[in-house]
């Protein structure tokens, strides 16, 4: 309550100080003295002490003189149509695509034999050797399929049985040998020179950078273990959490760019290519993803990045700036200016916020015109009006009631004190 009346002191000295004292002969556009008309124009809407539901004094009309909305600052906007954007910023990290992440395993168990890349961060390319691998079970396999090739060339096709049987052979240690990664390049080269490699080469699936390397030379390999992790970082993904009042405004297929501290000043644009569809209970917050190319892997995994989004929040819509709405907790109030002056109060229902601007869903009308500022100041008085107050300065009636000044000059002396 302090802080009401706080507020509503300062109005009163400025009302005061543009309505008050004025004689019965001067100007009334000057001096910002009220009529009787205006007063009860004033007071028109509701019942003087009357309240809401929240136990607040309801707002009543309200008309100021042009001297005193001067000395309020009040300003006036007109609520038009236009298309509202939002930025809206968050933190990510950037990191490597999963879809274009690899591991190198063996299916087969051996000993590694050479290692052909041997550091981590290395760039290797589709189809380069990383490793060779020694198998007894590879050697046993290549000569089982050499010992099918030579008894399919021994079988005469007149014995149709004999012949399939041979072919069936052949084909079955050929996919032994396609199913242990050995590739067709290699059995080509087996099956033309007819000699057993000893060991078993592992090339590169994809291009990219050795993230991980899990293997050294001489090591025991088993099937099913990664020796390598190797990611194409042509392209990178950057998550980060948006709030859930924000979720709406950010759609798979959206345009994103994003910020980080290495170049500054420089923006890189992507696209949001997943929303995930939980939201953390915790911190209240979504994650989404974003992916964006990475020219000459400027962009290393690890790094944060700021991240922009510029949405939409509706298109032809109505809106205000945020300075003309009062908010009481309870309800979203707009002063609207009528022909006559009539500053009124009206309850609004607010949409999104895009900078000092604000989506009013409903309660106005376009071309209307409102308080634009000092609408607390105005609501101060509103709230004064209901509950039968006034603020000084705010005369009534057709000439303002002068409080008589005493007259010092008739008043009895005190009397002389002396000192015996």
């Amino acid at each position: 309550m302090s802080g009401r009346w706080t507020i509503v002191s300062a109005v009163s000295l400025l009302l005061a100080a543009c309505g008050g004292g004025a004689e019965g002969g001067a100007d009334e556009g000057a001096t910002g003295e009220m009529t009787a008309e205006e007063h009860a124009r004033m007071q028109a809407g509701g019942a003087q002490g009357a309240t809401d539901t929240s136990g607040q004094a309801l707002r009543q009309p309200v008309h100021l003189t042009e001297a005193q909305e001067r000395a309020l600052g009040v300003v006036y906007t007109t609520v038009r149509r236009e298309t509202l954007t939002k930025e809206i910023r968050t933190v990510g990290q950037i990191m490597p695509a999963e879809s274009r992440l690899a591991d190198v395993t063996t299916k087969i168990e051996g000993f590694v034999e050479v290692l052909f890349v041997n550091t981590t961060g290395a760039a290797v390319r589709h189809g380069q050797p990383l490793l060779a691998i020694y198998s007894p079970m590879l050697v046993a396999a290549q000569e089982e399929f050499l010992t099918a090739k030579r008894l399919t060339a021994r079988v005469d096709s007149s014995a149709p049985e004999a012949w399939r049987g041979a072919q069936a052979t052949l084909e079955a240690a050929r996919r032994r040998l396609t199913y242990w990664d050995v590739t067709a390049e290699q059995i080509a080269t087996l099956e033309r020179s007819g000699e057993v490699t000893k060991t078993l080469t592992l090339v590169s699936p994809v291009h990219g950078i050795v993230l991980e390397k899990d293997v050294l030379e001489g090591q025991r390999v088993m099937p099913g273990e990664r020796l390598y992790r190797i990611a194409d970082l042509s392209e990178v993904w950057v998550e980060g959490e948006l709030f859930e009042q924000d979720l709406r405004l950010v759609r798979e297929g959206g345009q994103a760019h994003i910020e980080v501290a290495a170049y500054p000043g420089e923006h890189v644009m992507g696209r949001v290519s997943f929303v995930y569809p939980t939201v953390d209970v915790e911190s209240r917050t979504n994650r989404v993803r974003v992916t964006v190319p990475n020219r000459g892997l400027r962009l290393k995994p690890g790094m944060f990045a700021t991240i922009y989004f510029d949405a939409v929040i509706g298109r032809d819509v109505l809106a205000v700036p945020m300075e003309a709405v009062v908010v009481t907790g309870e309800r979203n109030l707009v002063f609207v200016r009528d022909a006559e002056g009539m500053l009124t109060p009206r309850d609004v229902v607010l949409g999104s916020r895009a900078g000092d601007r604000v989506h009013v869903l409903s309660g106005l009308q376009e071309g209307e015109t409102i308080v634009g500022a000092a609408n607390f100041l105005v609501d101060a008085e509103s709230r004064l009006g209901s509950t039968g107050g006034g603020m000084p300065g705010m005369q009534h009636g057709g000439q303002g009631t002068q409080v008589p000044t005493p007259d010092t000059s008739k008043a009895p002396s005190p009397p002389e004190h002396r000192h015996d």
